[in-house]
């Protein structure tokens, strides 16, 4: 296994065992698989084990995972951490008063909601997804834990795909990110 601080290690153990779905969910897309990685209980320590290197000294008050994979390591990350988790949900999904921050997607818009007491101003929170494509959903979380008040550390994904433009976009929009691997090519 490699040692949790070595960026290129494990990188290319994660990617040695991410699975490459041709043609799903349409046609030409080259579909990134994350269910081996989470299958392995000794790989699931190597991504733990890297964030955890990452944030250690970080002082995190909380990981926010975004629906659906994001509440995969965030709660994980939070636990290891002695910080909390807050669940950014599809709209409709949470019980309590929230907040809700729309956004684009390639064919419509998406709406992610936070409960309005997630977070008190200025706690230092990390943005969690398993990977960055185009980046809206990220973004949209950012927005959302701003207006919380949240001081929004930076994103966290186990996976960027760079040439799908959402990493250049978010750097762009002042987000400081942090992935283990990258995949080039859709």
């Amino acid at each position: 296994m490699p040692a949790p601080g070595d960026r290129e290690a494990v990188a290319a153990y994660l990617r040695a065992r991410v699975r490459t779905v041709p043609d799903w969910p349409s046609p030409g897309v080259q579909f990134r698989d994350i269910t081996p990685l989470l299958a392995s209980a000794e790989t699931m320590n190597v991504i733990i084990d890297a964030f955890v290197a990452r944030y250690r000294d970080q002082r995190i008050a909380h990981f926010a995972g975004l629906e659906a994979r994001g509440f995969i390591l965030a709660p994980l990350l939070a636990h290891a951490l002695g910080a909390g988790f807050i669940p950014l949900r599809k709209k409709g999904k949470l019980p309590y008063k929230t907040v809700s921050e729309s956004y684009k997607l390639e064919y419509g818009e998406a709406t992610l909601e936070a409960h309005i007491d997630a977070c008190r101003p200025g706690e230092r929170v990390v943005l969690m997804d398993d990977l960055i494509a185009t980046g809206g959903t990220l973004m949209a979380g950012r927005t959302l834990l701003q207006r919380l008040g949240a001081d929004v550390v930076e994103g966290a994904a186990l996976i960027d795909l760079p040439d799908l433009g959402g990493s250049t976009l978010l750097r762009e929009a002042g987000l400081s990110l942090f992935t283990l691997c990258t995949f080039d090519g859709h």
